[in-house]
């Protein structure tokens, strides 16, 4: 067995189901690990005997919570989109820009144009933001490389992070992003193209799950189905970029395929959400796009609320709509911006984000799971949703191993 290791002397908020404050506050806690796993957690006066022989770690008395996950970005890419952002706020609006060749089309061309060296030293720093703060687990989205040779360039570089970097990356085939140019007119070419890459890149294991755009400027609803068959017949799950622009009805498609995870949902309406409730379909709400194209329409938070959806949030870092890199301000947009309650914010980026990316290994401090925390120089964790500008992480252990 593993070397047993007591991390003791820190303020747990173990965020499990079942606790009464909602929090699941254990004061002087513990937390008892063997490898990658936990193995008790608790008052430290109620640690077990096996503790007794295991290398005790002070925490100093921060408080702990389970390892932050951000369960939506694009994190490879080349270049960045600086300009459009300048030409939004001169009035220009995101659907113009990207019908004109701009948006996700723009940073095709430039991540195309990279080198893999490039690519790699980019998203690696950008990941390596992130897990500043906390974070232990990573989803990363491919979608702008857009053929076959790029797109696979694209879960390369995030299964490399993955495999160099102490953070667990999950990687996302998004072939059906935005029509490339070579496709231009011919949509339904392309989707018949991104459903023959598909088993190619799962042949070499490079695909967790398969996502779709679907909306106005994307595509619709009958080809994102014939990208979902194809990653059905796969044993793939699904999720997808959902009632971002407009209702399409892409959450009711996405439930039908038992989807993951249908995310941004401004425009989501009642038959989306009842159709996600049955699927236990997580609803994972992105503040940084909604800040960054200044939209007014906020998400369905109160109907999703009563429905019991559960809402995950994440960064959905991207070089147009949401170029951020933290996901505790994200959490703190989610509170101001969509009325989230800081436990919901919180839970947003532990447990529910691991359910929007079917583990259920991690997201909560509790015996059998992964050893994955973090841990903050705040008092409680409604903290975590209130400050912006700074950075309260001290410690974080990945997998049983700390940082450093």
């Amino acid at each position: 067995m593993s070397a047993a290791v007591l991390w003791h002397h820190a303020r747990l908020a173990t965020l499990v189901p079942d606790a009464q404050d909602g929090w699941g506050l254990i004061d002087d806690g513990a937390i008892l690990t063997a490898g990658d796993t936990i193995v008790w957690v608790g008052a430290y006066r109620d640690r077990p005997e096996s503790a007794r022989d295991a290398r005790h770690v002070d925490l100093g008395g921060l408080l702990v919570t389970p390892g932050l996950i951000d369960c939506h970005t694009h994190l490879v890419y080349g270049g960045h989109r600086a300009n459009e952002a300048e030409m939004r706020l001169e009035g220009a609006s995101y659907e113009a820009i990207a019908r004109a060749g701009g948006g996700i089309r723009s940073s095709v061309t430039a991540t195309r144009s990279a080198t893999d060296d490039a690519l790699l030293t980019m998203a690696s720093r950008r990941a390596q933001a992130l897990m500043r703060e906390g974070v232990t687990t990573l989803e990363i989205k491919s979608g702008y490389g857009l053929s076959l040779e790029a797109e696979a360039r694209s879960l390369r570089v995030a299964r490399t992070i993955g495999r160099t970097l102490p953070v667990d990356v999950r990687t996302t085939f998004l072939g059906a992003h935005a029509v490339p140019p070579e496709y231009a007119g011919r949509a339904d070419d392309y989707i018949r193209a991104v459903c023959e890459w598909l088993p190619v890149l799962h042949r070499e294991g490079m695909v967790d799950a398969v996502d779709a755009f679907c909306e106005t400027i994307g595509f619709t609803p009958a080809q994102t189905r014939r990208v979902f068959d194809a990653a059905r017949a796969l044993g793939l799950p699904v999720k997808l970029h959902a009632e971002q622009l407009s209702d399409q009805r892409g959450a009711v498609l996405a439930a039908e395929f038992d989807a993951l995870s249908c995310d941004h949902l401004e425009y989501l309406g009642s038959d989306g959400i009842a159709a996600m409730e049955a699927a236990g379909t997580v609803a994972v709400l992105l503040p940084g796009a909604f800040y960054m194209l200044r939209e007014t329409r906020v998400p369905p938070i109160a109907a999703l609320r009563e429905a019991g959806v559960p809402m995950a949030v994440a960064t959905d870092h991207n070089p147009g709509t949401s170029p951020g890199l933290s996901l505790l301000l994200s959490a703190h947009m989610s509170c101001i911006f969509f009325r989230l309650t800081p436990l919901e914010a919180i839970r947003g980026i532990t447990q529910h984000a691991a359910q929007a990316l079917g583990l259920r290994d991690r997201g909560v401090l509790a015996a059998g799971l992964r050893a994955d925390f973090a841990a903050f120089d705040v008092a409680h964790p409604n903290e975590l949703a209130y400050w912006f500008g700074t950075n309260p992480c001290r410690r974080v252990v990945a997998a049983g191993v700390e940082r450093v």
